[in-house]
């Protein structure tokens, strides 16, 4: 028993190092998408069909992964997708030709779909083999990378530095320790339901219309995220009058209070249980666009998407842990890799829909209008609360079990 929760530390600390990893590789990516299309001379028309490619070749990646996973764990996809998208973010930094950078945007939309989905497939089942709420503990993790990334990219873009010699050096640190880490990721025993049937199951693919509120759920809260990633910083600029360098600090404020939300929100999912929590959060993420459509400046501008970023940043990871128990419980433990496959698909769509809809809104309209369109849909999450607490949801308060040896040895080997 021993040597199994050691695994079980094991699993859970190299998880948390992906999840950091792949935190500072987006925020590179997304904050510094002005510079990618001044260095490839990509034209404001052509612009939004590359940043649309690559969500949807995302959910194409999180489909396969779903189907692969039926007969290789997620840990060993895991370990070979995150470092194929840290050296596409380099390929994204370092050509010259159009073409380049379209299959570098490529690769890393079709190779972070299958990280997404291997890295949350691997927290479900961590948590439920510490049988109490650990999930927004990774997401804790990826918000942290993701603050470190994004004050990296200030800093290049502070000190004029190229995109490559920011690049290079993350992911010649990135890439080696996402591969020693990967040596000690817990996947299930291969013996295992889950593994055997895997994700391909018939039977679980037809019984997944639970999932939907789930599902409408996380596409709710990646329009929401996907507004402050793309437009925080221009709506500071151009709607608050804010200076080029406070319309940074929106994001940053967004993932300061994001990662506190996850670092203490496991201590509330365990006391209050997932839907206390998660409608919590819904009202704070309401009231935090609400500020951010009247706010008379600047500053009140920041501190809604300061309030917006702690009322969102439990959504998405019990969102996860949600899918992942109601298919275990619903359809057996083969199930729950495909619900969170197909749940992660709509990540992508929201940050497909989120983006273009507010900037359409915006243009034809006004800007201050169009951040009612996103509090609007997050508010429907309150709604749809009841589908994160099923039966022993809680982990927690009585319910709490002790920790288990359903996860199996920490090495991935194929």
């Amino acid at each position: 028993m021993t040597d199994a929760r050691s695994r079980l530390r094991h699993g859970r600390l190299s998880l948390a190092v992906s999840f950091f990893i792949q935190g500072a590789v987006f925020a590179l990516l997304v904050t510094r998408i002005p510079a990618i299309q001044t260095r490839y001379g990509i034209s404001d028309g052509l612009l939004p069909v590359f940043l649309a490619a690559v969500p949807v070749l995302a959910g194409i990646g999180s489909t396969a992964t779903g189907r692969l996973v039926a007969g290789v764990r997620p840990g060993v996809v895991l370990r070979w997708v995150q470092p194929v998208v840290g050296l596409a973010l380099l390929g994204a930094g370092s050509g010259r030709e159009l073409w380049q950078v379209a299959v570098a945007l490529g690769v890393f939309g079709l190779a972070v779909g299958g990280l997404d989905a291997s890295m949350n497939m691997l927290g479900v089942s961590l948590q439920h083999a510490y049988g109490r709420s650990i999930m927004l503990g990774f997401h804790a993790a990826y918000s942290l990378g993701g603050i470190v990334g994004a004050t990296l990219a200030w800093l290049g873009a502070h000190e004029g530095i190229p995109l490559v010699a920011i690049y290079a050096p993350v992911v010649a640190v990135a890439v080696p320790a996402a591969l020693v880490a990967s040596g000690w990721y817990a996947d299930r025993n291969p013996g295992d339901e889950q593994f055997v049937g895997g994700s391909g199951s018939g039977a679980a693919d037809r019984g997944m219309r639970f999932l939907l509120p789930l599902c409408l759920v996380m596409a709710f809260a990646y329009i929401g995220d996907s507004t402050v990633s793309n437009w925080s910083a221009k709506y500071l600029q151009e709607v608050l009058h804010g200076s080029d360098q406070v319309s940074t600090v929106p994001y940053n404020a967004y993932m300061a209070t994001t990662l506190l939300g996850r670092a203490v929100g496991d201590l509330g999912v365990r006391r209050f249980g997932p839907v206390r929590v998660v409608r919590a959060g819904t009202i704070l993420a309401v009231c935090g666009f609400g500020v951010v459509a009247v706010a008379p400046g600047a500053w009140a501008g920041i501190v809604g998407f300061t309030v917006l970023g702690l009322g969102l940043s439990v959504i998405v990871p019990q969102t996860f842990a949600a899918a992942g128990r109601n298919a275990e419980e619903r359809l057996g433990a083969r199930a729950s890799d495909a619900a969170v496959a197909r749940l992660n698909i709509f990540n992508y769509v929201g940050f497909l829909v989120g983006s273009p809809l507010v900037g359409a809104l915006g243009e034809l309209w006004s800007y201050r209008w169009a951040m009612v369109v996103p509090m609007i849909l997050v508010l429907a999450t309150f709604r749809y609360a009841p589908s994160f607490g099923l039966s022993g949801a809680r982990y927690g308060g009585g319910h709490e079990r002790p920790s288990t040896a359903d996860v199996g040895r920490g090495g991935n080997g194929l």
